[in-house]
C-alpha cells in the first residue's frame, strides 16, 4: 500500500533522514534498515543550505535496496523552472512517488553566501507545478507523454505567531493539490489541539512533527535559538532536573507521552532524530506503530 494510500486509513508514521555529504550511502541505507517499520523515509535537501548528495539519488538507492517508501524533500532554492520539472519527472521515473515541496533555506545561511538563491517559485508555486505534472502537462502548458502521480506533502507551522496567515497558506496549498502536511516539532499538546480546531475546516492529513530533545543544552537551543519552535516551561523544567546523563531517556519519554496523547488528533506524525541518533526516534515512535 502507497503512502497516498495509507493517509487516512492507518496512522501514518515517516522519520528524516540526511543524505550523506559524500559518496558512501552505506551509513544511510544502514540507517534506513533500521527505520523499516515507517510507512516512509524523508530524505532532506541540502538542510541549512549545506552541500550533501542529492535527495533524489538517495531516495531512489533507499527505495531500491531497502523497500521502503520515500518523501523527497525538494527545495526551490537550487532550481529554476526548467530544472524543477526535470528533477521531479526523473525522480518519478527512478520510482521516488511523494515529494515535500519546500521554498528551502536561503544560501546566506551555509557554506557558501556568495551563491546564487533561484527561487523562480516559492513552495506554493512548486506545488502548482507538481500539480500541472500530475495533470499530463507542464508549467507552460505543453503534454506529458506519461504524467506522474505524486502524492504532494507540504510544511506548516502550529506555532506561528499569524496562524491565520498560516492556516491562509496551508489552504492555499492544499486548494492547489497537496495532499498532507507535515509540522514543525511540538511540544505542546494544547498548542496542538488549538492548531488542530483551526486547520480541521481545511480537510487535510497533518502528520505532527517531533523531534525528541537529547539534553537540556539542546532544549534550551531549541527553544531559544530556533524560529517556529516552542518548548513549554515544564518541559524544560524536566529536562533540566534529569541533568545530563538522564536526557537521552527523559527526552524520549517525553516524546513518547505526547505521542500517546497526540495520535488521536493527527492522522499521522513525522520523526526527526536529533544528532543522527536515529535510535530515538524509533523509541520515541514505538506506540505509533
Amino acid at each position: 500500500m502507497s503512502l497516498a494510500d495509507k493517509l487516512g486509513k492507518k496512522f501514518v508514521t515517516t522519520v528524516e533522514i540526511d543524505p550523506p555529504r559524500g559518496v558512501d550511502i552505506s551509513k544511510p541505507l544502514q540507517r534506513a534498515q533500521l527505520l523499516k517499520q515507517f510507512d516512509a523515509v524523508d530524505i532532506a535537501d541540502s538542510p541549512m543550505a549545506r552541500v550533501r548528495m542529492s535527495p533524489v539519488a538517495l531516495a531512489h538507492l533507499i527505495r531500491e535496496s531497502i523497500g521502503i517508501e520515500t518523501i523527497l524533500h525538494m527545495t526551490c532554492r537550487d532550481r529554476n523552472l526548467l530544472s524543477l520539472q526535470s528533477d521531479l519527472l526523473g525522480a518519478y521515473a527512478l520510482g521516488v512517488e511523494n515529494v515535500l515541496a519546500l521554498t528551502g533555506d536561503p544560501p546566506g545561511v551555509g557554506d557558501y553566501p556568495n551563491a546564487t538563491g533561484v527561487f523562480d517559485v516559492k513552495s506554493e508555486g512548486l506545488v502548482d507545478i507538481i500539480s500541472k505534472l500530475n495533470s499530463g502537462a507542464d508549467l507552460a502548458g505543453n503534454k506529458l507523454s506519461e504524467s506522474p502521480k505524486f502524492c504532494i506533502g507540504v510544511a506548516v507551522n502550529p506555532t506561528a505567531e499569524d496562524m491565520d496567515k498560516e492556516l491562509g497558506r496551508l489552504k492555499g496549498k492544499v486548494d492547489m493539490g497537496a495532499d498532507f502536511a507535515l509540522t514543525q516539532p511540538v511540544y505542546s499538546m494544547s498548542v496542538l489541539d488549538k492548531f488542530m480546531r483551526k486547520a480541521a475546516q481545511i480537510g487535510t492529513h497533518i502528520l505532527v512533527g517531533v523531534l525528541p530533545l537529547r539534553s537540556s543544552r539542546h532544549c534550551e537551543f531549541l527553544h531559544n535559538e530556533v524560529p517556529g519552535i516552542t518548548v513549554p516551561d515544564e518541559v524544560r523544567a524536566r529536562m533540566r532536573e534529569v541533568g545530563d546523563d538522564g536526557g537521552r531517556q527523559e527526552g524520549i519519554a517525553i516524546a513518547a507521552e505526547f505521542m500517546a496523547e497526540a495520535k488521536s488528533l493527527v492522522s499521522g506524525a513525522y520523526f526527526m532524530p536529533p544528532f543522527g541518533d536515529y535510535e530515538m526516534a524509533v523509541e520515541a515512535a514505538r506506540g505509533c506503530f
